[in-house]
């Protein structure tokens, strides 16, 4: 593993996926980038690995079995995450959405760009 920032990225699309993972490498090399396909995964990821202490986690909301709010009304159950930023990642621009997750504890909303260029940019905002 590099030497930098983990990011873990909770999303079920696998493009989704490998597109987040490749802006944000070319944004910061040094921050590995480490992801679950649904929500589930992800928190028993969180919950059984207690060295696994992410920099950052980006949530999908839109996912099968456990919805990402869902996911991140566990994430913020566990003490040793509370203080990390939990990123909305999502292709809902919904003030609904954003005013519910950032009660939740979000720290943030990021709406999923249709061009790479504006994700870079928005990544790099987190990540420079």
């Amino acid at each position: 593993m590099k030497n930098g920032k983990i990011c873990f990225l909770i999303d079920d699309d696998i493009d989704d996926q490998e597109i987040f993972t490749l802006v944000l490498e070319s944004v910061n090399p040094s921050i590995t980038c480490i992801t679950a396909s649904d929500s589930i995964e992800a928190v028993q990821k969180l919950t059984t690995e207690e060295t696994f202490n992410p920099d950052y986690i980006f949530l999908d909301l839109n996912m099968p079995r456990m919805s990402g709010k869902e996911c991140l009304q566990e994430i913020k159950k566990i003490d040793r995450l509370k203080e990390i930023p939990v990123i909305i990642y999502s292709t809902s621009s919904e003030q609904k959405d954003m005013l519910e997750t950032r009660a939740l504890g979000a720290s943030d909303y990021l709406e999923k760009q249709s061009s790479i260029v504006e994700l870079k940019n928005r990544l790099a905002h987190y990540f420079k």
